[in-house]
């Protein structure tokens, strides 16, 4: 065999009969992921911020264009385990979608609405980048879990942000669609979160998100935080989907209820897929059938 820079059509294939091997068959159109990770896209107040970008290929299409979930992950606010979700957000990115994992400043560092700034940059910057990570920057979609699909929320909600928070002038934040798995999005029930002992106390994680506040004796603060108190007719939001388990311990399925509710009463287009059985997480929100869901409603949104 000549030594020289082949081609992969011109490179000669070994079709050599190997007594006692086996020839498997490929496609070509197999998917795999490479991971891009600790990528800072933003340092706020000397605070780094980071993403974790997971990103498919197949061998027939290296250089294929895809479109970008950048996905926040849960804390309750706190400080994040961005890496916790890595293996069951690849099983969607296996559909065909680049998945940046958003670090935010957690409530130790800023209070809200710290955490939905970062993630609109976030969004900023996949936009800003999308040629080094193969995205059509054009078809952007937002999600997240928990505390993450509460960020997720009003990243699409906010749309006035100053100069100070907009660390990318002249690119846009928006997103064609908002993924919200079993997000705490609202702090107006008083079961909001069953397992919370210190709910609405200052040190809860929701006093937390708010500067260390009694929520009891806050509730202004209380309906600013909660995200059905701040969706009207004319507020400007994507399509939302909502995935919740039915025996949600942390975060009540009625936060989720509520939200789709009011999505609908002020004419937003929303879906919500109560899941049978299952607790705050779990494999139940990563299966195929789910993923399934997931994907034709960001297609549906793209299209």
């Amino acid at each position: 065999m000549e030594i020289k820079d082949w081609t992969y059509e011109d490179f000669p294939e070994f079709d050599q009969p190997v007594e006692g091997a086996e020839v498997l068959s490929t496609t070509g159109d197999e998917v795999g992921f490479a991971y891009f990770h600790d990528v800072e896209y933003a340092n706020v107040d000397g605070i780094p911020l980071h993403l974790q970008i997971i990103k498919p290929f197949t061998r027939n299409e290296p250089e294929k264009i895809y479109p970008c979930i950048v996905f926040v992950q849960g804390s309750a606010w706190m400080k994040q385990d961005v890496y916790a979700k890595i293996p069951m957000l690849a099983r969607l990115a296996g559909k065909g979608y680049v998945i940046a994992v958003v670090e935010y400043r957690h409530s130790g560092q800023a209070s809200f609405p710290a955490q939905a700034l970062d993630a609109r940059n976030a969004v900023r910057f996949m936009r800003k980048n999308s040629k080094n990570y193969q995205i059509d920057p054009e078809k952007i979609v937002i999600g997240g879990d928990s505390s993450g699909g509460h960020t997720a929320m009003f990243a699409g909600i906010l749309q006035d942000d100053d100069q100070a928070t907009n660390l990318y002038p002249g690119i846009s934040a928006s997103a064609k669609g908002i993924l919200n798995y079993y997000g705490s999005v609202s702090v107006m029930l008083k079961d909001s979160n069953p397992t919370t002992i210190n709910h609405h106390m200052p040190d809860s994680p929701e006093g937390m998100e708010m500067g260390g506040v009694n929520l009891k004796e806050r509730p202004d603060l209380c309906r600013k935080l909660s995200v059905e108190c701040n969706i009207t007719e004319d507020t400007d939001l994507p399509p939302v989907l909502i995935f919740h388990g039915t025996k949600d311990r942390i975060v009540n399925t009625r936060q989720s209820v509520n939200l789709y509710r009011r999505l609908k009463e002020t004419g937003k287009e929303a879906c919500l897929y109560l899941i049978r059985g299952a607790d705050h997480g779990g494999a139940e929100f990563w299966t195929e059938e789910v993923c399934g869901i997931a994907d034709r409603f960001i297609k549906k949104c793209l299209s």
